[in-house]
């Protein structure tokens, strides 16, 4: 294997003197040492250092392929560091790299967490929102954030949503001279003129966190009155059988209640919806629990905007399915993906029996009735029935 063009070091606050000999070597022969202006501070590289672009781009150091060549970052490259981002246009044997232990394992070192039960999430450029789905009482969150102002940033987010009383410990420049650490409540929080880095760690108290069912309160979603409710979405999901890392298409997502959950269960979806109000309802929706990277919004009409979208492993159509929304979407499904799809109406209903008789699968209806108030006493209030056809492509009828 040819010896790689490419070194990317991990530093720390001690800068030099926590360099292995391996990353000392490769900085005394690299032409060029890319990083941010702390880190190239931190290693004293002089005229060699080359700031990282704004917004952050790894295309100057691609230009440099062949010729030795650094890239320095904070602690752990691949733990969201650059590390990733330059290993994706690279092949394996260009690049080496030299890790140091990372914000997150120095912050557990310092307050005694393991960090295999600890959250980690990095908030540089992610919105508080992507804490959403983390909080819980007692759960134990240590998050990177640009500096003491988004400290307070984050510790009044927390304080407004409930989650004031959480114990929250900031601590910067850890591993080095410069290093500190305090302790408050997150609605006692004083910032400071903390420098960065920053890890803001979190012992979280306060509200109930989200349920890890199916079937959140139909009150947790931006709708108009288009939404797939609680008991009938807790079904759909159940037919979907969402895993860690696939993908749904969810056509006519309505509020993107299903594709919510699907995300929170560890999935990516596709929500794809012809009105634009509704889609702004689902982009609230997204955006309020943190979603935003794992839920991508098409405004279209479906079949049309399908054909080049990424095959998916699920599908879900809550209303609108006629015969030929079914000819077009069935054949872009690979093998093995999983169709779900829900009728109010007599005709799609006919249509779902005839598609349960041709593909096979499980055919349901759903009945459902809630207690409400008849004169001085209570009866039962039935819903309109629901047929639920659910199918895998390939296994047949």
């Amino acid at each position: 294997m040819p010896d790689p063009w490419l070194t990317i070091i991990g530093i720390g606050e001690d800068g030099l003197a926590g360099l292995s000999e391996a990353s000392r070597k490769a900085l005394a022969t690299a032409e060029i040492v890319f990083g941010g202006e702390r880190h190239l501070g931190l290693a004293d590289i002089g005229v060699r250092g080359k700031p990282w672009p704004i917004p952050f781009d790894v295309a100057p150091v691609l230009a440099r392929r062949g010729r030795p060549t650094v890239v320095l970052a904070s602690g752990d490259p691949f733990w969201h560091g650059a590390g990733g981002s330059l290993a994706a246009h690279l092949s394996r044997e260009e690049w080496i790299a030299h890790p140091a232990p990372s914000t997150f394992s120095l912050a557990a070192a310092r307050l005694g967490w393991p960090l295999e039960q600890t959250i980690c999430l990095g908030l540089h450029a992610a919105p508080f929102e992507r804490l959403v789905p983390a909080l819980s009482r007692g759960a134990r969150i240590i998050c990177l954030v640009r500096d003491a102002k988004a400290g307070g940033d984050l510790a009044a987010w927390l304080t407004a949503r409930g989650w004031g009383t959480s114990r929250l410990w900031s601590l910067s420049a850890l591993g080095g001279p410069r290093e500190r650490t305090a302790e408050c409540r997150a609605e006692d929080y004083v910032g400071g003129s903390i420098s960065s880095p920053l890890a803001i760690a979190l012992e979280a108290d306060g509200v109930t966190g989200l349920p890890r069912c199916s079937g959140l309160p139909d009150d947790l979603f931006v709708h108009d009155g288009q939404i797939t409710k609680r008991p009938i979405r807790a079904l759909a999901l159940s037919a979907l059988v969402p895993r860690t890392g696939e993908l749904l298409w969810d056509i006519g997502a309505g509020s993107g209640s299903i594709s919510v959950e699907w995300a929170l269960a560890g999935g990516t979806a596709i929500a794809v919806e012809q009105r634009e109000d509704r889609a702004a309802n689902i982009r609230s929706n997204v955006d309020g629990f943190g979603l935003a990277h794992r839920i991508k919004i098409i405004t279209g009409r479906a079949p049309d905007v399908l054909t080049d979208l990424q095959k998916p492993d699920a599908v879900f159509l809550g209303g609108g399915l006629d015969a030929a929304m079914f000819d077009a979407i069935w054949p872009l499904m690979p093998n093995g993906a999983r169709i779900v799809a829900h009728s109010v109406t007599l005709d799609t209903g006919a249509l779902l029996a005839e598609l349960h008789g041709r593909h096979g699968g499980d055919l349901m209806r759903i009945e459902i009735s809630h207690a409400a108030p008849l004169g001085r006493l209570r009866a039962w209030e039935a819903s309109r029935p629901i047929v639920q056809w659910r199918a895998v492509k390939g296994e047949g009828a």
